[in-house]
């Protein structure tokens, strides 16, 4: 197991350096500049405001200096836009808020539709299977950029139940609708793979011998069935648990809830490329750790996985 991890860290520790390689240049070759909107300032200003932020140095030195900073100090550098206030800082600030709401999203995201998939396939072909594959397909049909509206129009203006937005120190009042719009379409994909998954496993020989040998149905279902079952979810769980992070930009901007989505796009509308770039290789880097820690735990459930 040691050799298999260290194997996977040594393909994991280059591709994040290739990421924020690539980051670097694709936003540099975007057209524009931080500095550069519908009213430039005069050349002399600009001259001034590239030489403060390194901005006139050759290409491969900027580069240079920007992964050295990363990696010895995982400083992004300053913000253009926000005097006195670092990337450093706005992620510490809105990245809390982003990972709170959106670990709870996947947590009703994976242990809700882990338990309809699984009850579907033991109650196969019965009213309880047609429901819970009819809630599934409408989950996935209602992403969270039309959940949102919807639990807005319904429990705040409708009903008058929950605050419309805000974070208000994370508060449950204020999670409920954010972890709903967040989670709802990743229950319902997570709940269709679980549930082929396990017909899948319930038809195999080693269930018709347990059965055979008279073992009880809970006995097969939790000791024999449900750790096979689990190998193909396992795969899908790790990229779920980025894509509430990376979903949570829509979420952000409906609920006004100040996590890191906000700062994601209004660093987009004012050309803050050091902010951008900032949370665009957090994002990426948490794709890269969390697809390595979904491989592990793979490799843990499947042995073979290791060879």
């Amino acid at each position: 197991m040691l050799s298999y991890i260290i194997r996977r860290l040594l393909v994991a520790i280059p591709t994040i350096l290739l990421l924020i390689i690539a980051c670097f240049f694709l936003m540099h070759f975007a057209p524009g500049g931080p500095f550069t909107s519908e009213r430039p300032p005069p050349p002399a200003v600009l001259a001034n405001l590239e030489a403060r932020y390194g901005l006139d140095q050759p290409l491969w030195k900027q580069l240079w200096d920007y992964v050295t900073n990363i990696v010895l100090h995982f400083d992004f550098g300053p913000s253009f836009k926000f005097k006195d206030r670092d990337v450093n800082d706005i992620i510490a600030q809105g990245f809390p808020i982003s990972l709170t709401y959106g670990f709870l999203s996947f947590l009703a995201a994976s242990s809700v539709g882990i338990v309809l998939g699984c009850v579907a396939a033991i109650r196969h072909n019965t009213w309880i299977d047609y429901f819970t594959v009819s809630l599934g397909i409408a989950a996935q049909a209602l992403p969270n950029f039309i959940m949102g509206p919807i639990l807005i129009l319904t429990f705040t203006l409708w009903l008058g139940l929950l605050p419309g937005g805000g974070w208000n120190g994370g508060q449950w009042q204020y999670l409920v609708m954010p972890v709903i719009a967040l989670s709802t379409s990743y229950m319902g994909s997570i709940s269709r793979i679980t549930r082929s998954s396990m017909l899948e496993v319930l038809n195999s020989n080693f269930i018709r011998t347990a059965r055979a040998k008279g073992l009880p149905a809970r006995t097969i279902i939790w000791r024999h069935a449900l750790k096979p079952t689990m190998m193909p979810v396992m795969s899908y769980l790790g990229p779920v648990f980025v894509y509430v992070l990376t979903g949570s930009v829509f979420v952000d901007i409906y609920f006004s809830t100040g996590g890191l989505g906000q700062a994601f796009v209004g660093s987009a509308l004012s050309r803050d490329y050091s902010v951008l770039l900032g949370v665009t290789i957090l994002y990426g880097v948490l794709t890269v750790v969390v697809n390595l820690l979904t491989d592990l735990a793979y490799a843990w459930l499947d042995p073979k996985i290791r060879y």
